[in-house]
């Protein structure tokens, strides 16, 4: 399975880079086991996700050729 990683905002900036394309083996992972896998900790508190362009939770399913963007809450002013 290979996936498509975005980082947005002071997540780009603290990991140091946009994003990564990333094989993983075997099927079935959610959002949150995605960024466990790629980091070794749990997500950041209030960690906001999409997949394909569209919100989703950390239990949302990550499919083979899916593009998962991770970024921080939104703020307005």
């Amino acid at each position: 399975m290979t996936v498509s990683v975005h980082y947005f905002a002071r997540l780009r900036e603290e990991l140091g880079r946009q994003g990564e394309e990333v094989a993983l083996p075997g099927e079935g992972l959610t959002v949150g086991e995605l960024w466990r896998h790629l980091h070794q900790d749990a997500p950041p508190e209030r960690l906001m996700a999409a997949v394909n362009q569209e919100q989703a939770s950390l239990e949302t399913p990550v499919r083979d050729g899916d593009e998962v963007a991770y970024f921080p809450p939104v703020t307005g002013g």
